[in-house]
């Protein structure tokens, strides 16, 4: 794939189906093309003493790729940046500013870094790094101009939607692909367990109907969504 309608880029493994499964299983049913691009291996995203992280990095890029399979997404980028570890550099702004020229994504989809308090570290840097990233850096033909020489021009996002966001503007309902986001998220396994919840499409629904409040749907994810300047 040398291109794609929606690209995904996200913290850790199972941060995209958390945040945008059910609109991702929607977006691909509509023949849309979703890429992924993961940037930490998730190596410390367990309580088990017993893994190693080099075990559990395997053991969470295989889940990635099958919950990905489960909503038709066919590209992964795996950064292998270390969990915990993500940094506001400019080394990373040109990593994601590379991958979405070589994409050329029409919308992208993040974490938003404006959430209050409570937040994961990563879920903050990367939203950060993504909305510099789409504005103004992808844009502009001066902004990594060893791009260039390499063949990638300067692509303008049109939108980006940021998930756990504090102040949604932005609904999509998800009551008709809610099964496979539960269906993908199950496939995170080693992540489930984390959460210690008995049913987890009990523990989902209540979630997501929770969500949903401000939109008119029964099931929705929500996200804070920006529309991006020329």
């Amino acid at each position: 794939m040398n291109s794609c309608d929606i690209m995904l880029i996200v913290a850790h493994p199972d941060d995209a189906e958390f945040g945008a499964a059910g609109s991702i299983a929607a977006w691909t049913a509509e023949g849309k093309s979703v890429a992924y691009v993961v940037c930490t291996s998730g190596d410390k995203g367990t309580s088990d003493r017993s893994i190693s992280p080099e075990e559990l990095v395997k053991i969470r890029q295989q889940e990635q790729r099958d919950a990905a399979a489960v909503l038709g997404v066919t590209e992964i980028v795996f950064l292998g940046m270390k969990d915990q570890g993500l940094e506001e550099t400019d080394e990373f702004r040109e990593q994601i500013v590379r991958l979405i020229r070589t994409y050329s994504p029409d919308m992208v989809v993040s974490s938003d870094p404006y959430r209050r308090y409570v937040w994961h570290r990563d879920h903050r840097i990367v939203g950060q790094v993504v909305m510099d990233a789409l504005f103004p850096y992808a844009r502009d033909h001066m902004a990594y101009p060893d791009l260039l020489d390499k063949g990638l021009e300067p692509h303008k996002v049109e939108e980006a939607l940021f998930f756990g966001a504090d102040e949604p503007n932005h609904w999509i309902d998800i009551s008709a692909t809610f099964a496979k986001k539960v269906e993908a998220l199950a496939c995170h396994a080693s992540q489930v367990r984390e959460f210690k919840v008995d049913n987890l499409e009990s523990w989902l629904r209540k979630r997501y109907r929770r969500l949903a409040d401000g939109s008119d749907y029964e099931l929705a994810e929500a996200f804070h969504r920006v529309k991006l300047p020329d």
